[in-house]
C-alpha cells in the first residue's frame, strides 16, 4: 500500500512539474519559492492519489497472493471467500476517511499558502507569467490582462477591467507599456487611457502619461486553475453556502455542485476499489487467470480517464452533478458485483 501510494503521488507530482514548475523555472523563478510551492501542493496530490493507490495495491497484492497459491491455501483452510473482503474493506473505509479529512482540513489551509507563494513568485519575477494574454486578479474584482512580459520585466499591452460579477465593466484602463515593480504589488502604467462607465454607458475618458496602480491581494495562477478546482480546496460548509448564494442570484452552479459531490465521491472511491479488487481476485483465481502489472495499470487508468470525462461534463452542465461525480465509483461497484456473480457460479 505504501509503495503504491508513493508511486501514484510521484506521478501527480511529476504532472505538476510538467504543467507548472518546469516552465516557471525556465523563466527565472526563484528555486526556493518553487520548492515551497511544490511542498504546499503535496497534500492535494496526496488526497487524489490515496484512493488510486488503494486500487493499485489491492490488485497487485491479490495478484501476488494468487500466483503464490496463497488464496488457494486460505480457501482450502475452510475460510469463506467473502471473509477475504473484511480486512480489505476495513482498510478501504480507513483510506476513504483519511482522504476526506486530508481534503477537508489540510488542503484548504495549504491552498492559501500555495496561492501566497504564487503571488511571491510573480512579484519576485514577473516573467514567470505566460508570454501572451496573462491574466491575474486582485480582491477589488479587477482583472489584469498582460499581452507580453519582456526580459527587462517591462509589460506590454496592459488592460485592467474593474467589474462586479454579473454586471457591465465599471472601469477599463489600457496602456501600451508598464512594469510590475519587483518586491511590491504596484503596476506602473505608461501612456494609457482610463474609461469609466455607468450602466454600460461611457462617463469619462482620461489620458495619462504615467499612473501607479496598487494591486491588492494579487491572485496569480501559474497553472490551469479553474473555479471548480478552487471549489475543491474550499471547506464543504463554505462551498454549500457559496452554492446557495449563487442560486439565489440566479447564477449557474453546475461546476460548484459537481465539486461538492466530488468531495465525497472521490474519497469513497477507495471503498469501491477495495470491493472491486477482492471480487476480481476471487474471479481470476477460480478462472485460473491472473492480474498482472499491465492490467493493474489499465484498470487504474480507466478510472482516471472516466473521472476526467465525467468531471468535465458535470462542470459544463452536460450531466447532473450527482451523476458526473458518482458514476466512476458506481462503475467499479457494478463491475465488482458482476465479478461476484460470475465467480459464484464456478
Amino acid at each position: 500500500m505504501l509503495a503504491s501510494l508513493v508511486v501514484v503521488v510521484l506521478l501527480f507530482v511529476l504532472y505538476a512539474l510538467y504543467e507548472v514548475l518546469a516552465p516557471i523555472l525556465a523563466k527565472g523563478a526563484s528555486p526556493l519559492l518553487v520548492v515551497r510551492l511544490m511542498a504546499f501542493s503535496l497534500p492535494e496530490a496526496f488526497g487524489r492519489a490515496l484512493p488510486l493507490a488503494m486500487l493499485f495495491a489491492v490488485l497487485l497484492g491479490f495478484s501476488r497472493l494468487s500466483s503464490d497459491a496463497e488464496i488457494k491455501s486460505i480457501l482450502a483452510g475452510g475460510i469463506a471467500p467473502l471473509r477475504l473482503a473484511v480486512p480489505i474493506m476495513t482498510l478501504s473505509v480507513a483510506v476513504a476517511l483519511l482522504s476526506f479529512v486530508n481534503n477537508e482540513l489540510l488542503v484548504p489551509r495549504v491552498s492559501s499558502q500555495a496561492q501566497q507563494t504564487q503571488r511571491d513568485i510573480v512579484l519576485d519575477n514577473p516573467r514567470v507569467l505566460v508570454s501572451e494574454k496573462a491574466v491575474f486578479t486582485d480582491n477589488l474584482n479587477r482583472a489584469i490582462i498582460v499581452d507580453r512580459v519582456l526580459s527587462s520585466d517591462r509589460l506590454e499591452g496592459i488592460q485592467i477591467v474593474h467589474m462586479a460579477p454579473g454586471e457591465p465593466p465599471r472601469e477599463i484602463m489600457t496602456a501600451d507599456a508598464g512594469k510590475l515593480e519587483r518586491g511590491s504589488a504596484t503596476i506602473v502604467l505608461f501612456k494609457g487611457v482610463r474609461v469609466t462607465y455607468s450602466s454600460a454607458q461611457v462617463v469619462t475618458i482620461t489620458n495619462f502619461e504615467e499612473a501607479r496602480l496598487p494591486v491588492r491581494d494579487l491572485q496569480a495562477s501559474l497553472g490551469r486553475s479553474t473555479g471548480a478546482g478552487q471549489a475543491m480546496r474550499t471547506p464543504t460548509s463554505q462551498l454549500v453556502s457559496q452554492i446557495r448564494e449563487n442560486k439565489a442570484k440566479g447564477w449557474a452552479t453546475a461546476d460548484l455542485e459537481t465539486a461538492l459531490n466530488r468531495k465525497f465521491a472521490e474519497p469513497l472511491a477507495a471503498v469501491a476499489f477495495g470491493f472491486f479488487g477482492v471480487m476480481l481476485a476471487l474471479y481470476t483465481f477460480r478462472a485460473g487467470a491472473g492480474v498482472g502489472l499491465v492490467w493493474t495499470l489499465l484498470l487504474t487508468f480507466a478510472y482516471y480517464a472516466t473521472w476526467s470525462v465525467f468531471r468535465v461534463m458535470g462542470e459544463q452542465g452536460a450531466l447532473p452533478p450527482v451523476v458526473a461525480a458518482w458514476t466512476p465509483d458506481l462503475l467499479y461497484v457494478v463491475g465488482g458485483a458482476v465479478l461476484w456473480a460470475l465467480s459464484s457460479r464456478r
